[in-house]
């Protein structure tokens, strides 16, 4: 599966973005997605995570609240809605999924993930 991310850009505190993540080639019947980012110096981690059968998002304590993860299966997307912005939002964030046979919680661990995109950079300032 190929992922290709799109949205990322520059924004002042209080902003809104909208991530994209278009998916193609093969196709899974169940799979895992999840939202990434990684900042400077810093370890990749989770902003959200979600099965396509759309159970369980589960979000990180520092976005929830403000970020919504979505999908458009028809279209083979994944959208990241960020509102009220902060200056620690600023990262390459990145798509990942992973075909699975379960529905239910999915890992939220990077390492886990197999297919990736090549990221979109955020910045809040």
């Amino acid at each position: 599966v190929q992922l290709v991310e799109s949205g990322g850009g520059l924004v002042q505190p209080g902003g809104s973005l909208r991530l994209s993540c278009g998916a193609s080639g093969a196709r899974y019947s169940n799979s895992c997605m999840s939202w990434f980012r990684q900042a400077p110096g810093k370890e990749r981690e989770t902003v959200a995570t979600m099965h396509s059968g759309g159970t369980s998002t589960l979000y990180a304590d520092s976005v929830k609240g403000r970020f919504t993860f979505s999908q458009d299966n028809a279209k083979r997307m994944l959208y990241l809605q960020m509102n009220s912005l902060k200056p620690e939002d600023t990262a390459m964030y990145y798509c990942a999924l992973r075909g699975v046979t379960w529905v239910g919680l999915c890992p939220h661990n990077p390492a886990w993930y197999t297919d990736w995109g090549q990221g979109t950079q955020v910045t809040v300032s």
